[in-house]
């Protein structure tokens, strides 16, 4: 957790226990968290839709040697019809909120028509929908053991497989997740 107890630039790793099935085994990169409340992209599931589905669903032509058949992330149970792209800082796109450093989440439409056009970010992670907490709802779920934070690492973000992503980030808290008890204590 940062310094002022906001939870921006951090995976939440869903505990074992979770049975909301929106959030089973999921990890959750959380890209604004404030007073009002949090946004998160979940990162580790992904749908039957490719990259080249998204284009010709808007109409947008691909580039030769455009590569389309990344797929496409279910990012939450919030406003599955709308899109966001996890990238690294660059660009000049119309929407968007810089989440550290070196990451960006931008949600406006010509951050895709470039990435059809093969002019956009190098590596990016798309997603169908977002993860949000109403303020104080995250910290409770916090108190009640149904997450383990742990800082972001961009090598789980965009390179990590999948199926892969869960148990990863768990270990960078030094934990297998498989094996945490189900039952939670408080000191």
């Amino acid at each position: 957790m940062s310094d002022n107890g906001f939870l921006t630039n951090q995976f939440l790793v869903a505990m074992p226990a979770m049975t909301d099935e929106n959030f089973f085994q999921t990890v959750t990169f959380i890209w604004e968290h404030n007073a009002d409340g949090a946004l998160g992209i979940i990162i580790n599931r992904p749908l039957q839709m490719r990259m080249a589905d998204v284009f010709d669903q808007l109409q947008m032509p691909m580039s030769a040697g455009v590569f389309g058949r990344e797929p496409v992330l279910q990012g939450g149970p919030v406003q599955t019809d709308r899109g966001f792209v996890v990238h690294h800082v660059g660009g000049n796109w119309e929407h968007s909120r810089r989440v550290s450093s070196s990451l960006q989440v931008t949600t406006s439409p010509d951050i895709l028509d470039a990435m059809a056009k093969g002019t956009g970010p190098e590596t990016a992670l798309v997603a169908l929908g977002y993860a949000g907490w109403a303020g104080g709802q995250l910290e409770a779920e916090l108190a009640q053991n149904a997450w383990l934070t742990v800082p972001c690492d961009e090598r789980i973000l965009f390179d990590t497989p999948f199926e892969q992503r869960w148990l990863a980030a768990g270990r960078l808290l030094g934990v297998d997740v498989t094996t945490i008890s189900q039952q939670a204590g408080h000191a």
